[in-house]
């Protein structure tokens, strides 16, 4: 039988996940797990605990009793500073900050390596949903052929109140951001940069490649209008943000994060409000899917606590697939030809594509569109420009 250690955790941040954590191990009481001391940023704040804190990290990282380091601040240069830190001293750390993570994740693999420390996160990916540790558990094996889902609830909360209160977009941001599901600038989540980081983490341990989030097209919805959603009601469809990864019959993986307009057979078209929900497609099992909330405090904060409470049987992640393959891991690639929706207003706006082909076009002195066939490396090439003008598109599956 596994002996549990015992925890002594040196927190960074306590913020709104910070203080989650803070709460559950108070409320749950789990045997062996104690934070000493949390470390934050100004002192003068009146927090409502009885806790440790301070504003010098050597607190933390001189103290022969601390054995995790969990970090919880949104600071991504911060953060990789922490868990640098943690790892070259061989410590084990928890982290939640996807961008961190996805810009800097084989640099964090190879310190692991060097050092014999130990990094988890899997709220990184998706609050609640245990997708990393399920990806390196039960789908260690040839057979996985992609990952697709809704990562972020934030835009997919302001997309559930247009699609089902038929509130308009800006309405909608509005609402978010009262209920405190988005920030005051919400590009982070509406333009797609949240999700894309948890896609880079997911396809590290979905497929064992990593590629660097500069090189995947992303395109958020901050510029979707009411003519895209009078398109997809028309079609009996609904418009999610998705962030997919697919390895395809040559070996390659193909990468993306951009809106979808989903029948409503797909499992992801009733996900709805600051809910994720993640589809795993194999070979033999055909499609399993996740669903929970992935966003928010205590969701979060509960992932935290779930890496926590593994590292008491020195859980790590193996890697399976990134060393299983070393030296013919997966290529990535954007030689991926689908058909897409593509609204613009300017006729310019049109030739910043190249199609295949066109099968619908509507012009009007409003706006139009095209419904036709381009490429990822039609739509990457462009992606710069397409950001800066009034144009929106989404991915339009045939079924």
């Amino acid at each position: 039988m596994t002996h549990r250690k015992n925890l002594t955790i040196g927190l960074f941040g306590f913020g709104t996940v910070g203080r989650a954590l803070f709460d559950l191990i108070a409320t749950t009481k789990p045997s062996g797990v104690e934070i000493k001391t949390i470390c934050v940023r100004s002192n003068s704040k009146e927090r409502g605990v009885t806790a440790n804190f301070t504003t010098n990290p050597d607190d933390i990282f001189n103290d022969p009793d601390i054995n995790l380091i969990v970090e919880l601040i949104d600071d991504a240069e911060a953060s990789l500073f922490i868990i640098r830190r943690a790892l070259q001293k061989g410590l084990t750390a928890v982290s939640g900050n996807k961008k961190m993570l996805a810009a800097h994740l084989p640099e964090l693999i190879e310190l692991q390596t060097k050092h014999n420390g130990t990094l988890l996160y899997d709220a990184s990916a998706c609050g609640s949903i245990p997708v990393i540790r399920n990806l390196e558990e039960y789908y260690d094996n040839d057979l996985l052929i992609s990952v697709k889902g809704i990562l972020n609830g934030s835009s997919n909360y302001i997309l559930t109140k247009i699609f089902k209160e038929g509130i308009s977009y800006d309405e909608a941001l509005r609402q978010a951001q009262e209920a405190g599901f988005a920030e005051s600038d919400p590009s982070l989540d509406v333009d797609g940069w949240d999700a894309l980081s948890k896609l880079v983490i997911i396809t590290v341990h979905a497929f064992g490649t990593y590629v660097e989030p500069s090189r995947i097209f992303t395109f958020g919805i901050s510029n979707l209008s009411n003519a895209d959603i009078t398109f997809a009601n028309e079609k009996n469809r609904r418009i999610k943000l998705v962030g997919h990864v697919e390895k395809l019959a040559d070996g390659r993986i193909c990468m993306c994060v951009v809106p979808q307009l989903l029948s409503q057979d797909k499992y992801i078209y009733g996900v709805d409000d600051e809910f994720n929900g993640v589809v795993i497609k194999g070979l033999c099992y055909d499609k399993q899917f996740m669903f929970g909330r992935g966003a928010g405090g205590f969701p979060t904060g509960s992932a935290i606590l779930s890496d926590i409470t593994a590292s008491q049987y020195d859980y790590r992640y193996e890697y399976k697939k990134r060393n299983s393959h070393a030296g013919n891991l997966p290529e990535f690639t954007e030689d991926v030809h689908f058909r897409i929706y593509y609204r613009y207003v300017r006729p310019q706006d049109l030739n910043l594509l190249e199609f295949d082909s066109i099968s619908e076009k509507y012009t009007s002195e409003a706006y139009n569109y095209v419904v036709g066939i381009t490429s990822l490396r039609a739509l990457q090439a462009a992606a710069p420009e397409l950001r800066k003008r009034n144009v929106f598109l989404a991915a339009y599956p045939r079924d």
